[in-house]
Parts: structure tokens; C-alpha cells; sequence
């Protein structure tokens, strides 16, 4: 039977007075010696947006076919109760909570309250071999864990660790377990247990925010760390030359254990305060993104690339009439009649196929698209642009397990961010 996790019971002196969580998480995110002074950490941005929106959707997840959602004051309230019961199992400055789990708000706000804390959050490629995590674990050795579901449970097992503490987000088959010495909570449980006091936000900028971990083909573990002020001001560039607003909507279908995804998404999301939608599943991530229709898509090469493959499978056969009139519509140099045409008649309805219909900032993370999906997406009116992946995967064995993560290098200084971000 899963072990119960009690509540923490210590108060910060000064903090509580019976003021309603609420109050002191605004006061929290705005200090009146420096009001005017921008975030330094991510769960610091949480809390001004909480502030600042409370009531305005920061995140909605598909969910059995239904869109559910949570508000920015709803989010910051969610990570403070796990904060707290990450806290009350002894996860401290300096513990890792390790993230094994597909794209979803759960893992995401327990990340953030890993943070909250101090802590690095420790992400893990969902679709990587079992093999390949139960080596990161052992060699991890993680306070705590939190495990999408079942599958993640069993390959915790698998590497005979007894983390304090295990948070699980589907419950589905764990009941089944009974696992010995794995301390398990049901994330939807802590979620909504009330606390009695705000623990201060005690994250730091030059600190190390995300630790992404993979097996590599040498059989070496490799590692990238990111810092809270390497992630903000990366995101900050990108919410500049992109002109984000809280407006936005944006999916994360990508596997969510991915350096690009915590610089040019989940950073964004936080400073410029716009909702974050992530889809029931990634075999439904097609026609959650159609049913959308999200104005930012951060994704890599395999990301276009499988969607221009999507496309073409679904085209009519090469030499039949209505495959004739999409290659008149997608001619590069189309004239004024073949363009307004080809846009109602082909290109406006395979954007919709795609789910690009809104889409504004097409972003290209990492590696450049072929030519040919380069150019495919150009002739459908979608400028994909390109930013770079900074991070560099280092031997985790000879770069130890420290807070501070290695400085990155800085992105160049030559009109690129004032003029924008560059066609990919």
C-alpha cells in the first residue's frame, strides 16, 4: 500500500497571520523595496503572473476528449502545495526531483516546485529505453520522483531505489503494485491539500533550474544543465523578437525532457504570461494542435519534418487533376490570380490540416530543416524561423553533480535578435 506523505508542519515566522495564501503569494511575487525589479527565477515569474492574471487560463491539458484548465493563481497555488509536500519528505537547496513522463501540467508544476524549493528538476526522455533510465537513476540516486504513471513506477523499481518521495499523476494499475519502500502519492491528492503558511520561493538565478539526462550509444551517461538566469534570458530574447504576448497559444507536443523546449517554450510561457496547452496524448497531438489552432509552435526538425510528411500523404496522386492544381498553388513565384486562388483553395486548407491556421511564430529549435521541408512550409505562407539549441550534452561522470550549471555560450551580437529571429 502506497505510504502516506504528512503534511509539513513547520511556519515561517512572520509570514503566515493568518493571511489567506493568495495574499502573501502576491506580496511574495512583489516586494515593495523593488517592485519594478523583473523576476530572477522561474517560480519568482510564476508568482507575478499569478499576480498580475490571477483569473486568466495559464494552462489547459486534453483530457478523456475534454479541455481542462488551470489559472495563473490556480498554477501558483498547485506548485505551493507540492513545494510543501516535497519539503515535509525532507527535499531541500540543492535536492533533484527527477521528471520521467510524457508532456503534461502535472510534471511541468512539479518542476516548478522542485525549484520553488531549490532543487533542480532532473528530466528524463520518456521514450528512451528502460535500460537507459534505470542507469540515470542509479547514477542519480534522486531524492524524489515524479512518474507519469505505471510503466515509470516499474522502472523506478527496476533500479532498486527508494527515493523519500514518489508523486505518480495516472494512478491507473499502481494500486496493483504494492510496492515495498517506495513512499508513492497520487499528485492529485497533494495537489489539493491545503496548507496552512507560503514557503518562500528559495531558487536562485545563478543556480541550475533543469537537468536533462540521456544513455547515450557509448554507454555513457551525458548531461545538460541550464541556469534560471541562462533560461530567462534567453526566453526574454525570444519574447522580444517575436513579440509575445499573454495572447498567445501555444502547444508542448514534444517530448518534454528537451533543453528547447524549457528555453523557447516554457520560459516564454512564464514572462510573457500566455496559456501553455498540452494534448491528451502525443498519438492525438495532430488533431489536438487542428483543434487549437495555437498562434506559437516551438519544435525541432523531426517536428516539420513529420508534419510534412503528414501532408504529403494525404495529398491526391502525382498526376491527377487535383494533384495538377496543388503544385499550380505551391509554385514558388505564383502570380497575383494564383496566389489569392491557391491560397482559399489549397494552401489555407492544408495549414488547417496542420493546425497552423493562427500560427504567428512558427520556431524552429535546434537543427535546420532540408531544403525541401524548408521550402515546402514556404510555399504554404509559414516562415519557419530558426533558434538555436545552445546547450552541449558533456560526459555527466566528468561533470559532476553540482547546482550551478556550466555557462552557456552567448547568442551572437549581430542584428540578429534586433532584427529578429533568421529564416531557418
Amino acid at each position: 500500500m502506497a505510504q502516506t506523505i504528512n503534511p509539513a508542519s513547520a511556519v515561517l515566522a512572520g509570514a503566515c497571520a493568518n493571511a489567506p495564501l493568495a495574499e502573501v503569494l502576491a506580496e511574495s511575487a512583489h516586494p515593495a523595496p523593488a517592485a519594478a525589479v523583473a523576476p530572477a527565477t522561474l517560480p519568482n515569474w510564476l508568482l507575478r503572473q499569478s499576480h498580475q492574471q490571477a483569473g486568466r487560463v495559464a494552462l489547459r491539458h486534453k483530457r478523456l476528449g475534454v479541455w481542462q484548465q488551470r489559472s495563473w493563481r490556480q498554477a501558483a497555488d498547485e506548485v505551493h502545495r507540492l513545494a510543501t509536500a516535497l519539503r515535509a519528505s525532507g527535499f531541500g537547496e540543492g535536492a533533484t526531483l527527477v521528471i520521467v513522463s510524457r508532456p503534461r501540467p502535472e510534471a511541468l508544476l512539479a518542476a516548478l516546485a522542485a525549484q520553488w524549493l531549490g532543487g533542480v528538476a532532473a528530466l528524463l526522455d520518456p521514450l528512451e529505453a528502460a535500460a537507459g533510465h534505470i542507469e540515470v537513476l542509479r547514477q542519480l540516486q534522486p531524492q524524489a520522483v515524479f512518474a507519469e504513471g505505471l510503466l515509470e513506477i516499474e522502472r523506478l523499481q527496476a533500479s532498486a531505489l527508494t527515493p523519500a518521495l514518489v508523486i505518480y499523476a495516472d494512478g491507473r494499475g499502481v494500486a496493483s503494485l504494492n510496492p515495498a519502500g517506495l513512499a508513492l502519492a497520487d499528485y492529485a491528492q497533494l495537489a489539493l491539500r491545503e496548507t496552512d503558511c507560503p514557503w518562500p520561493v528559495q531558487a536562485h538565478a545563478e543556480r541550475t533550474a533543469f537537468a536533462f539526462y540521456r544513455y547515450a550509444a557509448s554507454g555513457q551517461i551525458e548531461q545538460q544543465r541550464i541556469t534560471h538566469a541562462e533560461l530567462l534570458q534567453q526566453g526574454q530574447r525570444l519574447v522580444l523578437a517575436e513579440k509575445l504576448n499573454e495572447q498567445e497559444e501555444a502547444l508542448a507536443a514534444r517530448a518534454f525532457a528537451a533543453s528547447g523546449q524549457a528555453r523557447y517554450l516554457l520560459a516564454p510561457w512564464l514572462i510573457a504570461g500566455f496559456c501553455l496547452n498540452f494534448p491528451e496524448n502525443l498519438s492525438t497531438r495532430d488533431n489536438d494542435r487542428r483543434e487549437l489552432g495555437p498562434t506559437l509552435v516551438a519544435g525541432t526538425a523531426q517536428t516539420y519534418g513529420r508534419l510534412h510528411e503528414l501532408v504529403l500523404s494525404r495529398l491526391p496522386q502525382p498526376g491527377s487533376v487535383q494533384r495538377r492544381l496543388v503544385d499550380w498553388a505551391l509554385d514558388k513565384q505564383p502570380g497575383k490570380v494564383r496566389k489569392v486562388l491557391g491560397e482559399w483553395l489549397v494552401r489555407r486548407p492544408l495549414r488547417d490540416v496542420m493546425g497552423f491556421t493562427r500560427t504567428r511564430a512558427p520556431l524552429l529549435v535546434g537543427e535546420p530543416l532540408p531544403i525541401t521541408t524548408l521550402d515546402f512550409f514556404a510555399a504554404l505562407g509559414i516562415e519557419v524561423r530558426a533558434w538555436p539549441d545552445l546547450a552541449q550534452w558533456r560526459d555527466s561522470a566528468a561533470a559532476p553533480n553540482t547546482q550551478v550549471a556550466p555557462a552557456a555560450p552567448a547568442l551572437p551580437d549581430n542584428g540578429w535578435i534586433a532584427n529578429g529571429a533568421q529564416a531557418a
